[in-house]
């Protein structure tokens, strides 16, 4: 999702919501909890990847989907 971010490596901007937006570039179905964290799918990549608990910073519980959109990092953010 970031292979045509310049400099990625060095940081990116990552926007997810728990409903769709304009631009998302992703959308991820929860799978199952685990280990106090969640498991998400995407269909798309045809991959799954683990969220850390501090998803429940931003949910009050883990969202059925999540949207996300990948883009540069504003210059003011670079480090």
């Amino acid at each position: 999702m970031v292979a045509d971010i310049p400099n990625a490596r060095d940081g990116f901007t990552l926007l997810f919501s728990g409903g769709a937006f304009p631009g998302y570039q992703l959308e991820l179905e929860w799978v199952r909890a685990d280990m106090s964290g969640n498991w998400y799918r995407s269909q798309a990549l045809g991959m799954e990847g683990w969220l850390c608990p501090a998803l429940l910073k931003y949910f009050e519980s883990p969202p059925d989907k999540l949207y996300a959109q990948f883009r540069a990092r504003a210059p003011e953010l670079k480090r």
